[in-house]
């Protein structure tokens, strides 16, 4: 087979030799072909010969190389196995060194559970402690022992227990330090600061509180009630002595929860249109009611100083009705008896007029908040339809105007009702007034006429 590719490529060579010779320098005979095919062919073996030994040399090569990378390949392969198996006596080596460890360490492991639990429950407690405000980053350290693995020196232990003491012997302490407070707006400002032990803040006249996520000094966006607030001047301006002071026990976890507490101004936004209509009513019908208080003080001073000089009729409700007598003394007791009668009709509505809407807004005030009451509650249920019970602040508003729109009505009613009563007493007094004295000047004119 391989004589016939050989002949087979000889003659493809000789073909080819050919037609390149005969086209470039052709053969004048047959002679000269024979020799022209032979030094051909020489040629041929010559290139073939020289082919096949760089192929010869090559393969050898290759096999070398084969051999050697398998060679590799096998070497690789056992240090895999000796790694592996390095790692499996490793393996079982530091099980063993960790077992001897635990050991070796007894009750120390005890106690390094017991230092890791307490250095995360302290360091917690630091980060939200009022003292950190003026001691700021206690614990870095604190939470680095808490999170470690391995056994804590003895130094370390003595700076745990130093931290812990130091946090003890402070929260004891009233101190004044300077630092920065930032305000509602954001603008910071230096000042001293009163730290009253680990429970309060306090800078200018109000309480502060320490933000430990932002490691920052901030006011309090609503200040507790005025009777509160009104102790810490005093207790900052002290030096000596004993000074009152409503004290944070939560240090400054309730005064942030005040802050979110509804103030008057809140409420009553909160009770919608119908607590402003409420609001409304109250204030016109104090309006009259003082009116009314006024003006009926004014007259009854005049019936009173009038009672004192019966003789000389005033510009008054009983110098009117004693004008009247004077004017009829001639007249029989039965037609005089009239005349007052008549007269105290005409004096008695300019007492009397305005106090019934007094009344009336006392009545509408609760109807009205009943009326907030049921729109509050039709809102609320309407939320609860639309977006169910998962979310409470839906149904806040709605629940708010309900509750609120009510007490406004009842505050509003109870004011106005004493004011309706004493109004409505001190017209009645002086109606009272002119019908006293409306009945002794009818005894006294049948006196005279009896005599």
């Amino acid at each position: 087979m391989k004589k016939f590719i050989s002949t087979a490529i000889v003659a493809a060579t000789f073909a080819l030799t050919s037609g390149s010779a005969i086209a470039a320098d052709a053969p004048q005979s047959i002679e000269q072909l024979l020799q022209q095919v032979q030094s051909d062919r020489a040629s041929q073996s010559k290139d073939n010969a020289k082919r096949e030994a760089e192929f010869r040399a090559e393969r050898g090569d290759k096999a070398a190389l084969l051999k050697r990378e398998k060679d590799a390949l096998a070497a690789e392969r056992q240090r895999g196995v000796d790694l592996n198996q390095a790692f499996l006596d490793n393996e079982r080596k530091i099980a063993q060194l960790e077992e001897d460890l635990k050991t070796a360490q007894g009750d120390l492991g005890e106690m390094f559970g017991v230092v890791k639990g307490e250095a995360g429950d302290f360091a917690g407690k630091l980060v939200g402690s009022n003292i950190s405000a003026q001691y700021p980053d206690r614990d870095t350290f604190i939470a680095e022992l808490g999170a470690r693995k391995q056994l804590p020196k003895i130094e370390e232990l003595e700076k745990f227990w130093e931290e812990q003491l130091l946090e003890m012997v402070e929260s004891g302490k009233v101190v004044k330090f300077q630092g920065q407070v930032t305000g509602i707006d954001g603008n910071v400002r230096d000042t001293t600061i009163t730290r009253v032990g680990a429970f309060n803040l306090l800078a200018d006249g109000e309480y502060v509180v320490f933000n430990s996520d932002l490691g920052l000094i901030q006011e309090l966006s609503q200040q507790p009630d005025g009777y509160v607030v009104s102790t810490v001047a005093p207790f900052e301006s002290a030096s000596t002595g004993a000074e009152n002071l409503y004290i944070d026990t939560t240090g400054g976890v309730l005064l942030n929860i005040f802050t979110q507490k509804a103030s008057i101004e809140d409420r009553i936004e909160a009770g919608g249109p119908i607590g402003y209509i409420i609001i409304g009513l109250l204030a016109l019908g104090a309006l009259i009611a003082l009116e009314r208080l006024i003006t009926l003080s004014i007259i009854s001073g005049k019936v009173k100083a009038q009672r004192k000089n019966l003789d000389n009729p005033g510009n008054n409700p009983l110098g009117r009705i004693l004008k009247v007598y004077q004017d009829n003394k001639d007249v029989d007791v039965e037609t005089l008896e009239l005349k007052l009668d008549e007269a105290i009709l005409k004096e008695t509505p300019a007492l009397e007029t305005r106090i019934s809407i007094i009344k009336v807004f006392a009545a509408i005030a609760p109807m009205m908040g009943l009326l907030g009451t049921v729109t509050g509650m039709i809102a609320t249920f309407q939320s609860i339809q639309l977006f169910g019970t998962g979310d409470p602040k839906l149904m806040a508003g709605g629940i708010s105007m309900a509750l609120v729109t009510t007490v406004q009505g009842l505050i509003a009613a109870l004011p106005l009702m004493l004011l309706h009563a004493i109004v409505v007493a001190r017209s009645k007094s002086v109606v009272q007034i002119l019908e006293e004295q409306s009945a002794g000047i009818v005894a006294e004119h049948a006196e005279k006429r009896a005599d």
